[in-house]
């Protein structure tokens, strides 16, 4: 049975493409011999099935054997449609764990670090006229501690909060055809305050191409409403335009209601078309949306739209039983937001992994915030540095359209940066992490160390795992706050301070409680639903009645290995009554 086979980048849509999820030959390269074998010309005898998306580790990819292997092979054979004979063909990996080594009928197509977000590569000129393949050869150190590995574990057994590896390819690997002069990105910047959206197009030419040829049309939509229909000569291949959404009517805007503005509660989002024309034909047609939407903080309130908002998260691994970071299909990653709505939360913190894009995908279908956070290495090392960095560079590019997107979280908890509280260098490696982001995407906040030891900070993050009456006095006044130290940690690190930015309880709770057979632990725990319940009041309650708490995320939304205090289990079975949990959050708003 093949999985995964709906669109794999829901923003940014073209219809000629092709999904290679489904068999791929694989092997084991434990003695790191196929280079020196030339694997990539002739693929060994002795290979197994894989069903990729799916990392070997997973029940789903057929294999199932979570011990270590740093090196792994991929191959299989690839038919292209006669119609992409005079067109370009793009291969695209979703995200693979986490070197990957691309050859496309025995040739070096493409080489790729970082094992959480997508890459690409033009394979047009390697391919052949029939029997096309392709060949990846990925290593994944199993114990190297210096790469951004968020919860997988660097031994083979599972243990306290970290889980099973993930190696190889776990996202979508698909084909796409484009013309040679094609819409290579298009970035969205909403400006609520004037009723903007900025649209910045990049182009892919040949060097040779005469841009007074081409003209690019755009056309913006609201829930049918034909909004802009504008076309422009392209005569760079870098190009900016701003169109105005608002156009005096202020039911548009929210000044009475939620107007045309994306929130949770109500996700408003704009259809774009956009064409690019030569010589009255049309080559390259991509369908996109976007929200208008904005997130600020005004006298140390955080603001959605200009106005107040309490955020309700809950954390979220994003792992599943079967298929450990990769969701069996679409409609689990779609699941989670509904079961996370029903419960009452508006939210999601994603912990230590950069999410499928199509969950944020969802996200914005169907009003969820989400906290965008990357795998974090577990020691400190100038190759940390450079691998992190990087990363953060692909994420952000990658993600930066999607509304629900409101905060980045580059480093959680001092997580390989365990000196940060005392040490310079690793404390300007935190400042630098937080600039850097910031630099990139001015329009969202960014946290520089989630949970304690900040240096700076869009939000005031703390992590405190104590009962409701310890949470009532750490939280009843802002000196409390930032003396409280639950775990022995400061708030700020050395040299460091609070200047007056909202305060939110980013982790809290992890309640654990064991309904079936599966042993494991939690941050305190109880024996029925009932209790379940009970605890979560406790809990919560003394953060809604904090006069200077503005949002928790509650830990967390289901079970994961051997940690049980989810809400939910591992298979997404609620461990209580979720309207109860709902009525427990719905006393804010």
């Amino acid at each position: 049975m093949q999985r995964r086979m709906e669109y794999p980048r829901p923003q940014f849509v073209r219809n000629e493409w092709l999904n290679l999820n489904g068999a791929w030959d694989f092997a084991f390269d434990d003695n790191d011999e196929g280079l020196a074998q030339k694997w990539y010309l002739q693929f060994p005898e002795q290979k197994l099935d894989i069903q990729v998306p799916f990392a070997y580790q997973t029940k789903l990819s057929g294999i199932n054997d979570p011990s270590f292997h740093d090196v792994i092979w991929y191959h299989r054979m690839i038919e292209l449609p006669k119609a992409w004979e005079q067109k370009e063909v793009i291969l695209h990996f979703g995200a693979v764990d986490y070197r990957a080594w691309v050859y496309v009928n025995g040739e070096l197509a493409t080489y790729h670090e970082g094992g959480h977000v997508n890459f690409s590569v033009n394979i047009t000129n390697l391919l052949k006229d029939k029997d096309n393949c392709v060949t990846l050869r990925v290593e994944d150190p199993s114990s190297d501690e210096l790469i951004p590995r968020g919860k997988q574990y660097w031994h083979e057994q599972s243990a306290y909060i970290y889980y099973t590896r993930t190696s190889g390819i776990w996202q979508t690997v698909w084909l796409e055809s484009v013309d040679p002069v094609h819409i290579q990105h298009v970035k969205f910047t909403p400006d609520i305050d004037n009723g903007d959206i900025v649209m910045e197009y990049e182009l892919n030419c040949p060097r040779s191409t005469d841009y007074t040829q081409y003209e690019l049309q755009t056309e913006i939509s609201y829930k049918g409403k034909l909004l802009v229909s504008e076309s422009f000569k392209v005569l760079e291949i870098y190009n900016k335009r701003s169109y105005n959404l608002r156009n005096r009517f202020a039911d548009r805007s929210n000044i009475h209601t939620h107007g045309w503005y994306w929130t949770p509660e109500s996700p408003n989002l704009f259809d774009v078309t956009f064409r690019l024309v030569h010589k009255d034909h049309v080559i390259d047609k991509v369908d996109s949306y976007f929200g208008m939407r904005k997130v600020s903080v005004e006298n140390g309130k955080f603001m959605l739209n200009n106005l107040p908002y309490y955020q309700k998260l809950v954390l979220d691994q994003g792992y599943f039983r079967d298929g450990l970071l990769t969701a069996p299909t679409d409609e689990d990653l779609k699941e989670d937001i509904i079961l996370s709505k029903e419960m009452g939360f508006n939210g999601a913190r994603k912990h230590q992994k950069v999410e499928d894009p199509r969950y944020m995908y969802w996200a914005d279908q169907l009003g969820f915030l989400v906290w965008g956070e990357a795998a974090n290495c577990v020691e400190f090392g100038p190759e940390a540095v450079e691998r992190l960095t990087k990363e953060w560079f692909e994420i952000v590019k990658r993600d930066y359209n999607h509304p629900s997107i409101i905060v980045w979280v580059p480093i959680n908890e001092s997580w390989g940066v365990s000196r940060v509280m005392i040490e310079e260098k690793q404390q300007h490696h935190v400042t630098a992490m937080y600039h850097l982001v910031k630099s990139l995407d001015s329009s969202r906040m960014v946290i520089s160390n989630d949970g304690w030891e900040h240096t700076i900070s869009d939000l005031c993050t703390i992590h405190n795992y104590k009962n409701g009456q310890q949470l009532r006095n750490a939280f009843s006044s802002i000196e409390a706050a930032m003396t409280a130290e639950p775990v022995g940690r400061a708030v700020y690190a050395k040299g460091y301070s609070y200047r007056g930015e909202p305060i939110l309880v980013t982790e809290y709770g992890g309640v654990a409680y064991q309904i079936d057979q599966t042993e494991g632990w939690g941050y305190s725990s109880v024996k029925s639903s009932e209790e379940l319940i009970e605890a979560y009041a406790a809990v919560t309650n003394a953060l809604i009645e904090s006069p200077i708490v503005q949002g928790f995320c509650y830990t967390q939304i289901t079970d994961v290995e051997q940690e049980i205090n989810g809400l939910l289990t591992y298979d997404r079975e609620p461990k209580c009554n979720m309207a109860a949990i709902k009525k427990i959050n719905d006393q804010i708003k």
